[in-house]
């Protein structure tokens, strides 16, 4: 998270230096997820078959390829390919939650997870904090040069330090979902169709800006949907027929795992919508924004983060405590209420500030509790596939979180005056449309949540009560 934030506060700069449009810039993020979405399944699945340390340290390997290109960006297409590289580098997520299942005995699982994830936010303090006085001073190139070193050290340290356990037999088989013996492939042509439709939709998405699309601009939004549609009915029937499947559509089905995967999907829509929607209110100038530099852009962050940093651990404890779906309903209530807060006081950073640690409470109680729920429910053997397929869905809507948000910026706009010359800025309707996106959704997600409590009251799975 170190190397994510770190360009957060930039966003703007970038869209100023290559002269693109919001709903364009929303591919600086966009560019980087779409990989890792893709290749969450892949790096869980290839991790069941050749060891989670080889996986480990070859998507690190491409990681660190992807930050050096991307620190010598000269284009905003170079800078795309580079972030798309980076992206790959996601998957090191994936594998490191299995990791905990690996180590960690059952009952403290939910305490890894939470460790796990303030190590996340301590990542994302450093590199808001960090990131703004390096792009005041030194410019967004030097944010992915200063992210080079640390990479590279982690990956001498897991080459040499991290180990593999092996599964007691007890672990193999939970009765819960029969077990299988794990055939070795992958499903490539799962990954190219998943990644063609996720790809296809966000691009339809980036094209449409209500009221101003074209002729041509609606031609190209319906080739893409089209191609978007076919390739989700493809992925479908090749997961079905598959040996080896990418996605396990009965896994993903599952009366636990769907409910809580669905909520993951808002979760990841939610804070990446904020990571996009944030700078670009911060640093555009009165009276459409607050008129700061990079810096602020990370100090009004920094609650956000600080909130994830206290909440990792902290709601690993709860969860511990109070089972898996009560704090899922807590934090999807909490989230819900920061949203609305934003939607309501959105016109100074203090108020912003405030309500993003409200919402970030929220976001990481439903984390930790909704991952807890597919980690439990999920046979051993099926691990690494079972947490790819959580994070997909994270993944999926984190891409579609700042796509919505950049068309949302482009379509409502005011012109003001800067520097003698008149200047479109997102206008307070556009910060408002997205807000009020966000608690629509976070209010569904506590009715998933409600739902998946009555789900699991008929089911027998332990500590998920």
């Amino acid at each position: 998270m170190y190397a994510e934030t770190m360009l957060i506060p930039a966003i703007p700069d970038l869209i100023r230096e290559f002269n693109v449009s919001y709903s364009t810039s929303s591919w600086i993020l966009t560019a980087y997820l779409v990989p890792g979405a893709v290749m969450m399944p892949v790096a869980g699945k290839l991790s069941d078959i050749y060891g989670k340390k080889n996986v480990l340290l070859t998507i690190m390997a491409i990681y660190v390829v992807g930050i050096t290109i991307a620190g010598f960006s000269t284009s905003i297409y170079m800078l795309f390919i580079a972030r798309a590289i980076q992206g790959i580098g996601m998957a090191m997520f994936v594998i490191a939650f299995g990791i905990i299942r690996d180590q960690f005995p059952r009952e403290k699982i939910s305490i890894g997870q939470g460790v796990i994830s303030s190590m996340f936010a301590s990542g994302a303090v450093i590199g808001l904090l960090a990131g703004g006085i390096i792009i005041n001073n030194y410019g967004w190139h030097a944010t992915f040069f200063s992210t080079i070193p640390v990479a590279v050290a982690l990956f001498v340290v897991i080459w040499r330090f991290n180990y593999e356990r092996k599964m007691e037999p007890w672990e193999q088989a939970p009765e819960r979902i029969p077990a299988a013996n794990i055939p070795k492939g992958v499903d490539v042509k799962g990954a190219i169709a998943l990644a063609t439709f996720v790809t296809s939709f966000l691009l339809a998405l980036t094209l449409f800006e209500t009221g101003s699309a074209g002729l041509q601009s609606a031609v190209q939004i319906a080739i893409f949907i089209a191609t978007g549609a076919v390739a989700l009915v493809l992925f479908i029937l090749i997961e079905k027929r598959a040996r080896v499947p990418l996605v396990d559509l009965k896994l993903m089905a599952h009366k636990a795992i769907l409910p809580a995967n669905l909520i993951i999907m808002i979760v990841g829509f939610s804070m990446f919508m904020v990571f996009q929607t944030i700078p670009v209110l911060v640093r555009n100038p009165h009276p459409l924004g607050f008129g700061g530099d990079a810096a602020m852009a990370g100090y009004v962050q920094l609650p956000f983060a600080l909130v994830l940093l206290v909440f990792g651990p902290t709601s690993g404890l709860i969860v511990e405590r109070l089972g898996s779906v009560r704090p899922i309903i807590i934090g999807t209530s909490i989230t819900t209420t920061g949203f609305l807060f934003l939607l309501t006081f959105h016109n100074d950073w203090v108020s912003v500030a405030a309500s993003l640690a409200v919402l970030s409470t929220g976001l990481s109680l439903t984390n930790v509790g909704a991952l807890n729920v597919t980690i439990l429910a999920t046979p051993a053997q099926f691990m690494g596939m079972s947490v790819g397929m959580n994070t997909l869905l994270r993944i999926v809507g984190a891409s579609v979180g700042p796509a919505l948000a950049g068309v949302y910026m482009q379509t409502y706009q005011s012109t003001i005056e800067v520097a003698n010359r008149p200047t479109a800025f997102p206008s307070m309707q556009a910060y408002s449309t997205i807000f009020l996106t966000a608690v629509i959704l976070s209010v569904v997600s506590v009715m998933l949540a409600v739902f998946l409590r009555r789900r699991l009251n008929k089911m027998s799975i332990p500590n998920l009560a």
